[in-house]
């Protein structure tokens, strides 16, 4: 009978869990993360409730008292490290998410906590530094935009000075479009990464410069039919676009199959998963959210990755991040 992933040593006994971390993120021994220096255990120390402190170093070098979660996106959290394990287990393997309301439940902490948690382990899947340019000779990127949510009108207040609940703005109409939403642009290699981006408006000059500075402009380009994307295309390698407005989503010539289908693709993960996230809290993380669906897109079983693998990875990312929320009253 199989084994439950979650029911390895580290994700339910604390010792255990920053054994494995410090395997993973001190490969070499302990470090200081203050100045670089090399630690040692400091073992059998206790804090003021007799509690002994696991994990507790000492840097031979500057003589600061340090654990690993200095530096880290565990720093000044109360959670255990075996919960943090268990979340991150869960937001890596989760191909449409998992809900804060969700992660409270299972971890068994205030749904606060678990909506911390969950932005800052979306904090540590976004990449790190200046990303190469996608794309490249005889390669094909896909380039689409999306609206998400609704906008409240600013100037409609309730009397408690909050916006009313999601509403559009007099003279805009419903349905579908982009009237009074959030836009999304996404850059999508074929069979490779996904870089997805939150804009205030996904005009010519805003696509264009997004386009340009992500992706080689040895690349062919596949787009729909949008006025977005027409001079741009001109700058590529090759442009393409299929028009849907006629039905048109796929079409072939001798280079191969032309669509932006893998772009749909992600866009209709994303919205199956941000379903049931507050919509005016969520304005200002969207892209945070998009972070967090970018990494599993770019660690999927296509590319090589399984469930375990991602978390890994991910855990290779939480040194040299730090998120902190004064007032996290809009949990998603």
């Amino acid at each position: 009978m199989s084994k439950s992933v979650l029911a390895a040593a580290h994700f339910h006994d604390e010792a255990a869990a920053f054994a494995y971390l410090e395997e993973k993120l001190w490969p070499q021994g302990p470090v200081c993360p203050k100045c670089g220096g090399e630690g040692y255990a400091l073992n059998g120390v206790k804090d003021k409730k007799g509690r002994e402190r696991l994990g507790l170093k000492k840097c031979r070098a500057c003589r600061s008292q340090f654990t690993l979660r200095i530096g880290t996106i565990f720093e000044d959290s109360h959670a255990p490290l075996h919960l943090w394990l268990q979340a991150i287990a869960l937001m890596a393997a989760s191909k449409k998410g998992i809900s804060s309301n969700q992660l409270s439940r299972v971890l068994g902490v205030q749904l606060k906590t678990a909506w911390h948690m969950s932005h800052r382990i979306r904090l540590a899947m976004a990449p790190s530094g200046n990303l190469p340019p996608m794309g490249g000779a005889g390669k094909v990127v896909e380039v689409d935009e999306t609206y998400h949510g609704k906008v409240a009108n600013p100037t409609e207040l309730r009397t408690d000075g909050k916006p009313f609940k999601t509403k559009r703005l007099r003279g805009h109409g419903g349905g579908r479009g982009g009237s009074n939403k959030r836009a999304i642009v996404a850059l999508i290699e074929r069979g490779g990464s996904a870089r997805t981006f939150h804009v205030a408006e996904a005009n010519v000059a805003t696509v264009a410069q997004i386009v340009r500075e992500n992706v080689d402009m040895a690349s062919a380009l596949h787009t729909d039919a949008s006025s977005l994307y027409k001079r741009l295309g001109r700058e590529f390698a090759d442009h393409q676009t299929v028009e849907h407005s006629m039905g048109e989503y796929v079409r072939w010539n001798e280079n191969g199959a032309i669509h932006n289908n893998s772009a749909e693709s992600y866009f209709s993960v994303f919205k199956r998963g941000m379903k049931g996230v507050y919509q005016h809290c969520s304005e200002k993380h969207l892209h945070r959210y998009l972070a967090e669906f970018d990494y599993r897109h770019n660690t999927r079983t296509a590319l090589g990755m399984d469930d375990k693998a991602r978390a890994e990875k991910l855990i290779t990312q939480v040194t040299g991040k730090r998120l902190t929320y004064r007032k996290p009253s809009c949990p998603a």
